[in-house]
């Protein structure tokens, strides 16, 4: 499309050709003739000299020369609108339910639901209308699953789960499997039953290869608008606020509640039965065993307040010259310990 319909799509000022012709999006790196970059960060200004870019789009102070730009207020979410004009579409199955597909007693399918080859429906269960589930999808027992949600393959939901609307579940996922929950008994584990559920609010994004264990008794809750990266696990009995985001590779242990507004960096580790208070930040790698206040920022292991944690880590990282020194130091004192030996024995 027309660079000037981009524009005009997204807010922005052209500077230079409005006419150019562009075929798709790139990162500025490896844009090429007919691409449309992004310049999001100074660290890239390098790549205004030999990038391949019909155009780029800037931010409305940037001074910087290029034969074409679009300047925009906000880069990042131009970024975003731009993407989903070049997106391509998804694959989609019509509406109703396809005949390889298996429905359970009293299963309940919208007719305005897509449900595509070889899904499972157990008994009870329903689906709302404008909702996608794509093959291979196993959906449990009692389940529901609002309206325009999408479940992707290979998915399991489990007996009882609860999913709102406009939810999207990537391959892999496993919500509703049973909780890590046994009890130490003459030397072995006994089960604990797991017979709570998972209720996951509105317009959640689930990654791929997450897994939400069901609750012991009560209820694992992730909240509306939250988003959960791949590779995230979270335990039983778990509470996630609004709008929370996970990175990939969380682990966070039973019983925990984390708050609205959180965001988790990758790889981060949260022990059982702590709080986590809304609109805090928990770095990546952090191993966090204590609540956390609302607000705070965190890192390191075990986690502390992200300006302290850095200090450590500063710390660490002089402790070799630091033993150095100590050894020199100990040479030194054992040379003079020495000496006043020998001059308190001569003046003996």
């Amino acid at each position: 499309m027309k660079l000037s319909l981009i524009a005009q799509s997204i807010g922005g000022q052209i500077i230079g050709n409005s006419d150019v012709e562009i075929k798709g999006v790139k990162e500025i790196g490896q844009a090429q003739k007919g691409d449309l970059a992004f310049l999001l960060h100074p660290r890239y200004l390098s790549f205004l000299k030999t990038t391949r870019a019909s155009a780029i789009i800037v931010g409305v102070d940037f001074s910087g020369n290029f034969p074409t730009m679009v300047k925009v207020a906000n880069p990042y979410r131009a970024l975003v609108q731009v993407a989903e004009l070049f997106a391509p579409p998804k694959t989609s199955f019509p509406q109703g339910i396809h005949p390889t597909s298996i429905l359970g007693k009293g299963a309940v399918v919208s007719p305005q639901a897509s449900v595509g080859p070889f899904v499972f429906v157990g008994e009870g269960a329903s689906i709302g209308p404008q909702s996608q589930i794509y093959p291979f999808v196993y959906i449990g027992r009692n389940c529901k699953v609002g309206r325009g949600t999408t479940i992707f393959p290979q998915v399991y939901l489990g007996d009882g789960c609860e999913v709102g609307d406009g939810v999207i579940i990537h391959s892999g996922a496993v919500v509703g499997s049973d909780g890590f929950g046994f009890m130490r008994e003459g030397g072995s584990y006994r089960k604990i039953p797991q017979i709570g559920r998972v209720v996951v609010g509105d317009e959640v994004e689930i990654g791929a290869n997450v897994t939400i264990d069901r609750s012991t008794l009560g209820v694992t809750k992730i909240g509306r608008g939250t988003k959960l990266d791949n590779l995230v696990h979270i335990g039983h009995n778990v509470q996630v606020g609004e709008n929370t985001a996970i990175v990939a590779q969380v682990g966070i242990s039973g019983s925990t509640t984390i708050g609205r507004g959180v965001r988790i960096a990758g790889q981060a580790g949260l022990a059982g039965h702590i709080q986590i208070g809304d609109n805090s930040t928990i770095g990546a790698q952090a191993g966090v065993t204590k609540s956390v206040p609302a607000g705070s920022f965190v890192s390191g292991y075990p986690a502390r307040p992200h300006q302290l944690a850095k200090k450590i880590a500063a710390c660490g990282a002089k402790l070799p010259d630091l033993f150095k020194k100590v050894k020199e130091l100990e040479e030194t004192m054992r040379k003079l310990e020495e000496r006043i030996d020998e001059q308190a024995t001569e003046d003996g």
